[in-house]
Formats: structure tokens, C-alpha cells, sequence
């Protein structure tokens, strides 16, 4: 059994593919909230969605202002509309040395 939350509309894309071109049925379950499919941040760009491209299980942090590695204070790992919130959060007060992780 798989339960994913998807947060990106590639990432939702590629698990339904995924799922529909396995040759055997595993029972899937897409904990994703409605909002995620209508909120502008959670749009993929068209090469997300090309040839070679698939599911993302983990997706790694790329905030514009994030620092280097070796000076990161703490990571957080989430998942869904968690991850919307503490980057809006983290922008708006200027953090740049939190690394946010999705799991999907």
C-alpha cells in the first residue's frame, strides 16, 4: 500500500502514471488536500512534466536564499500544504538557514 501526498502538479502527474503503467495493482492512497491543486506555488513548469522525468518520492529544498550546507541550522522534514506554510513563513521573516524537506 502506498498513501502519498503530492505537492507539486508533476509530482501529482507522474503517481498517477505510475500507478495506471504498473503491470501489477498496489492499492494507492493520495492524502492531498484540494487547495494544493489550484494554489499557484504548487504549479510545475512544462519540463516537469516531460519524457524521463518521474514521481519524486523525497524533494530536496531549493529556497532561493538558502545558505551554504555546512551552515545550515535545522532541517525540517514535512510533507502537503505543511511545507507552503513554513516557506511563506520563512520568507516573510527572512530565514535563511532552515532546510525544508518534502517527503511525499
Amino acid at each position: 500500500m502506498q498513501v502519498v501526498n503530492a505537492t507539486t502538479a508533476a509530482n501529482y502527474f507522474h503517481l498517477l502514471r505510475r500507478q495506471m503503467r504498473r503491470p501489477y495493482r498496489k492499492p494507492l492512497i493520495v492524502a492531498a488536500p484540494k487547495k494544493l491543486l489550484k494554489f499557484a506555488r504548487a504549479n510545475s513548469d512544462f519540463e516537469d512534466f516531460a519524457e524521463g522525468k518521474h514521481f519524486e518520492e523525497v524533494i530536496v529544498d531549493h529556497h532561493k536564499t538558502l545558505v551554504a550546507a555546512d551552515k545550515v541550522r535545522k532541517v525540517i522534514f514535512c510533507s502537503g500544504q505543511v511545507y507552503y506554510d513554513i516557506d511563506a513563513a520563512r520568507t516573510k521573516d527572512n530565514i535563511n538557514d532552515i532546510a525544508v524537506i518534502r517527503v511525499e
